[in-house]
């Protein structure tokens, strides 16, 4: 049962607090622990950073946020809890990284896990096309092409290239009649026999 008194002594740093400063203890006469809730929270940390270090291990130093706010460990930045996707397992209810840096963690591994490819090697494929497409010689390149069957890695393409690939299925037969077709050239596949037709050369 917990004393009705109006507050307690703690052992640890000698305030007088409120009883709800307390966390329970049953084996306690008052039914209330010896130190309050922030010198056990103080005395955990301490104890938990000792050991770590006897292990060889190191601490990450804590930072107090504003109400509302949490710390990105990745950018190092303090953040309101909107700039933070919800996960329901974690302590505080929110992700280990900001959106931000979920959204740059997952360009990176959506690179590596499909290309192979760092960003560093693929921002050196770009300054290597003189950092535009490699078809349209123009636009900005944005998206990594690759050969679907062998996986190779061919250029950075800017969207409408990319696109208009996956349009011609990759097939060189039919991007050539495409650009003969363009240019003006006869492009109609010939009938020579009954169901039989000459493509042009």
């Amino acid at each position: 049962m917990v004393d009705e008194t109006p507050g307690k002594r703690c052992a640890g740093c000698e305030r007088d607090l409120p009883v709800a400063a307390f966390a329970r203890d049953k084996n306690r006469r008052d039914g209330l622990q010896v130190r309050c809730r922030e010198c056990v929270a103080e005395y955990s940390a301490e104890h938990y950073r000792r050991r770590r270090e006897a292990v060889g291990k190191s601490v990450r130093e804590r930072v107090d946020a504003p109400s509302g706010h949490k710390l990105c460990r990745t950018c190092g930045e303090i953040k309101p809890h909107s700039e933070w996707h919800r996960d329901g397992t974690a302590s505080d209810g929110l992700s280990t990284r900001c959106k931000a840096c979920r959204a740059t963690r997952g360009r990176e591994d959506h690179l590596m896990r499909k290309y192979g490819l760092t960003e560093a090697e693929r921002d050196e494929l770009i300054v290597s096309q003189g950092g535009v497409c490699c078809i349209c010689l123009s636009a900005p390149p944005a998206h990594v092409d690759h050969c679907h069957e062998t996986g190779r890695v061919r250029g950075v393409l800017c969207f409408s290239c990319n696109a208009a690939l996956g349009q011609f299925k990759d097939r060189p037969d039919v991007i050539r009649r495409a650009a003969t077709y363009v240019e003006g050239n006869a492009w109609k596949p010939t009938l020579v026999a009954p169901g039989v037709y000459r493509l042009p050369s």
